[in-house]
């Protein structure tokens, strides 16, 4: 039985017995944050000027250098890699030394893919009676997302129920079969999805508010890290194959464009850091029905009676499929881009280990001359991490443990930014937590009283939740907040790549509008109180937390 350790007692008595200049400083940083700041700021970055900051491209560079102006103007020092300056031959005649200097910009490569014209899907299966081979058709029987590399294979299917892992509820859909080098056929979504009055809804279906993309990346990350080489999706009795009809459109009408022709999409290309080895991203088929009935005929695998059993039972029943083989060719085009990080540090007595204040600053560009602004999404979390930067600094005290502020690029395209910091963090320090803004300036249709958001974090530190309400008790902040705890929170946003390595983490959110991913994510919508109210509350907890010993709950 896991008892908790209150340490909001701990930081209650603190701030009791602090002299009374610390809660004076604390005050100023708080002060420092106001609705005209925060409006100055995203009226900018969320600007045409920024050109929807899309990773790489010139637009994300202009918003990555104001973002760094800021960090400088606010007094944080560089924390990103270092540059080497050569004098000039008359400066070297007159006996200057080549030096280095820190930047605030912490530079790395991706590699952009796309897919190419050239894919092969063929089964090949033997049984008792002989051998055949049967070749599907692009576009009519599968479709392909391509990994970072052209990939040819030929290997053997497992089938892996839908490639769904869940350690909390003790649910494992990999537990009993190997996929290393191996093909595996998963069904779509996750046990019970269909059914809301299943026991398998009931279990798995909280994790998920962020919808099948949150789910689709991290099942697609399982399997990754497994080592399987392909994934084949299916969705029984859903009609794939109307995405391909190769005569439609005839007109778009999408709301908020319309044309002859589809609009370009940000989804069109791929990012992946290169990483040391040549070792390709899994490709991910998708498959026509008939094409999965072949095969899951005479394999022992009914992939209706399954979904209808796993629903009850919650467990699952994978298995290989016997004397049967997928040969796989698919071709990609790539390039590789070169992006940032902005890092800005504020020194704290200790420097050995950190605290990580961090939002992405990308987003989805310009397709067809529309511009994707992304002001919610997530210039308003930009503005988050560099406006606790400014209030931290106008305390005018040096906080007891070292703040790290990072804008990560790459976020819309799988977490690149923050996951690359987190395999190279500022000076090699420990980090003890991250803080992630994301979306923190819109209302859900049930937000009447436009004031409840979200707080995602480490279920094993109570502490931040107690925190949290204690800040906003004390300050009268006009926030409602959900707390979702979790032991090792997941999903579609940065703190992803913290948590993946066990540190904990922190992740406010507003709201879920639906202008996500649109061209419409303006300015005129956003919710100016609230993003401030959520600002107000990160800088409390973190300058608390940068400022007092605590820890993860005790257990006995």
């Amino acid at each position: 039985m896991k008892k908790a350790v209150r340490l909001l007692l701990i930081l209650t008595i603190v701030s009791f017995i602090a002299p009374v200049h610390a809660q004076d400083a604390k005050q100023k940083g708080l002060d420092a944050i106001t609705q005209q700041a925060v409006k100055g700021q995203l009226e900018f970055l969320a600007s045409d000027w920024t050109e929807g900051r899309a990773t790489g491209q010139p637009g994300a560079y202009m918003a990555a250098d104001y973002i760094a102006s800021l960090f400088k103007v606010y007094g944080l020092q560089p924390a990103g890699d270092m540059e080497f300056e050569r004098p000039t031959r008359a400066e070297r005649m007159a006996g200057k030394r080549p030096s280095s200097y820190r930047t605030f910009y912490q530079s790395f490569n991706l590699i952009e893919t796309r897919a190419g014209k050239d894919h092969e899907l063929s089964l090949s299966e033997t049984t008792a009676g002989g051998s055949r081979t049967l070749n599907f058709t692009y576009q009519t029987d599968f479709s392909v997302q391509a990994s970072g590399v052209s990939t040819e294979l030929e290997l053997p299917i497992v089938f892996v129920g839908y490639g769904h892992t869940d350690e909390e509820n003790g649910y494992d859909d990999f537990k009993d079969v190997d996929v290393k080098d191996k093909i595996i056929l998963r069904l779509s979504g996750y046990p019970g999805h269909t059914d809301e009055t299943s026991k398998a809804y009931d279990t798995f279906s909280s994790d998920w508010g962020r919808g099948r993309w949150t789910l689709m990346r991290a099942k697609n990350e399982r399997a990754s890290e497994l080592g399987a080489a392909a994934v084949i999706e299916v969705n029984p009795g859903s009609d794939v194959g109307a995405a391909w009809a190769a005569n439609l459109p005839f007109r778009v009408n999408s709301g908020n464009y319309e044309g002859v022709k589809p609009r370009a999409s940000y989804y069109e290309t791929r990012m992946s850091l290169p990483g040391n080895e040549l070792s390709s991203a899994t490709v991910r088929i998708t498959v026509s029905d008939r094409v999965m009935n072949e095969l899951v005929k005479g394999t022992g695998v009914d992939l209706e009676a399954f979904q209808e059993k796993v629903k009850s039972s919650l467990k699952p029943d994978s298995k290989a499929l016997a004397g049967k083989k997928l040969r796989v060719k698919t071709t990609v085009d790539s390039k590789l881009i070169r992006a940032r990080n902005v890092v800005g540090v504020l020194p704290g007595k200790d420097t050995t280990e950190i605290i990580v204040v961090g939002g992405h600053y990308d987003h989805l560009g310009i397709h067809d001359g529309w511009i994707w602004n992304g002001a919610d999404d997530n210039g308003s979390g930009t503005v988050g991490v560099m406006s606790i930067a400014r209030a931290c600094k106008a305390t005018g005290e040096k906080p007891e443990k070292t703040i790290v502020f990072c804008a990560w690029t790459g976020e819309e395209k799988g977490l690149l930014g923050s996951r690359y910091f987190a395999d190279h963090p500022y000076n090699d320090a420990k980090m003890i937590l991250n803080l992630n803004y994301d979306m923190i300036s819109r209302d859900n249709t049930n937000d009447s009283l436009g004031n409840m958001c979200s707080m995602n974090y480490t279920k094993a530190y109570s502490v931040l939740e107690d925190l949290t309400n204690n800040n906003i008790e004390e300050y009268d902040l006009d926030l409602d907040v959900a707390f979702r705890p979790a032991a090792r929170p997941r999903g579609g946003s940065d703190h992803s790549s913290f948590s993946a390595k066990d540190i904990p983490i922190m992740y406010f959110m507003a709201g879920f509008p639906p202008e996500y991913h649109q061209p419409d994510d303006h300015l005129k919508l956003i919710n100016w109180e609230k993003m401030t109210n959520i600002i107000k509350i990160g800088y409390l907890n973190i300058w608390d937390l940068a400022n007092t010993e605590w820890g993860a709950d005790e257990t006995e």
